[in-house]
């Protein structure tokens, strides 16, 4: 337990970033996220809100419970728990959903149809991004350690209420509420970068990709200060603007076409 727990720091060789170890955990626990997604939304389609909502709740509750308990152990065996807290913030794009999955679960009216929107549209990538991608974990960690397995289960939560949302019936994605989803990311972005230069460190990658797929774009920019400093930031918002508007976009397109099948069969 002490070194599934890092106390005293691991002693096991981490096994490596895209190591069979790590595509077999992860890909475990990618297909009993989509399972669990399926099993519960087909069996509460019918059911009415509040009953689809219990599942949110308790999705909600876990995943905040499990990277609370995670920190708390982060802080006992590091030795300066304010640096500790201030580097394990909610800042991260995957960790954006340890705000938004609450709000889904336990509002009302239109901040909670946009909550369960931007949970939908983010929840899948952060998922596969905290997962697959995550070099800079498991080039780190060995595979089976708290900072692995705490992180990859509770990203497949966020992939979980994503397609459990879509399955269950209970998406909204209304036009109304797509200024909202932009106007999330732009203030969890702003947040990110005021915190990478105070603290400072890296939320959102918006200082580097650190073995993400984002270190392309950062490397194509070379080591110019102005393009690192500034561009490369306004590329990372930029290019969540273009994936929230293709998941828009895609989303109408599929809901029109399937409109226009019903009103021919009608016809």
């Amino acid at each position: 337990m002490k070194e599934f727990f890092g106390i005293g720091g691991y002693q096991r060789t981490p096994e490596g970033y895209f190591s069979w170890q790590h595509l077999g955990f992860v890909t475990s626990l990618m297909v009993l996220m989509i399972g669990l997604a399926v099993l519960f939304g087909l069996r509460n389609r019918e059911k009415d809100a509040a009953r689809k909502n219990r599942v949110l709740i308790v999705a909600a509750i876990l995943m905040d419970s499990l990277e609370i308990f995670k920190i708390v152990i982060l802080c006992l065996r590091g030795d300066d728990p304010i640096r500790t807290i201030l580097l394990n913030l909610p800042l991260f794009m995957c960790s954006i959903q340890l705000i938004s999955l609450p709000l889904a679960a336990f509002t009302r009216g239109r901040l909670k149809a946009a909550a369960l929107d931007f949970v939908f549209i983010f929840g899948i990538l952060g998922a596969v991004f905290g997962t697959y991608f995550a070099g800079q974990n498991y080039a780190c960690y060995p595979v089976l350690s708290l900072d692995n397995v705490f992180s990859g289960v509770t990203h497949t939560i966020a992939g979980f209420a994503s397609l459990y949302i879509a399955v269950s019936g209970m998406l909204r994605m209304e036009k109304r509420n797509i200024f909202i989803t932009f106007s999330i990311i732009t203030g969890f972005c702003a947040a990110a970068l005021v915190a990478d230069y105070t603290i400072p460190y890296n939320y959102m990658f918006l200082k580097g990709g650190d073995g993400t797929p984002y270190d392309i774009f950062y490397k194509m920019l070379g080591e110019n200060w102005l393009y690192q400093t500034i561009i490369y930031p306004i590329i990372v918002l930029l290019l969540f603007y273009l994936y929230i508007a293709a998941f828009y976009g895609a989303f109408f397109l599929i809901q029109h076409i399937r409109e226009k099948k019903a009103a021919k069969k009608q016809q």
